[in-house]
């Protein structure tokens, strides 16, 4: 059965306020999102100046904003992990490893592409 609430214009500027919370508490509570924040504002401007068509655009930006999405998440299980209790358990532990391992990937995808399209471009 559907869970009642909000519908139509209201669901979605709910949805934006929670979205919003949630970018905010992002913000505060984790320094690896505020320091991948300040990378992808360093990398969109540089992106524009370093690329050379929109898929080049897409990529390179794409990348940087790839692992604020993957933070987000990987806050996500951390906070959920932690809210469920502070005793180790070796699921919550392999729950936050691989929250992190996503991370990790996350940014390889960023080295890999920005790598290979300067290299294509400047080194090549």
């Amino acid at each position: 059965m559907a869970k009642p609430g909000a519908t139509g214009l209201t669901r979605i500027i709910n949805a934006y306020g929670y979205s919003m919370k949630g970018l905010r508490a992002a913000f505060i509570n984790e320094s690896a999102f505020r320091q991948e924040f300040v990378l992808a504002l360093v990398l969109t401007p540089l992106a524009i100046w370093l690329g050379h068509n929109a898929v080049e655009y897409i990529l390179l930006i794409g990348s940087a904003l790839l692992v604020l999405v993957v933070e987000l998440l990987n806050s996500a299980i951390e906070a959920v992990v932690d809210r469920i209790g502070d005793e180790h358990h070796d699921l919550s532990g392999r729950a936050k490893d691989i929250g992190s391992a996503a991370v990790l990937i996350s940014l390889g995808i960023v080295v890999l592409v920005w790598g290979l399209i300067i290299f294509q471009h400047y080194l090549g």
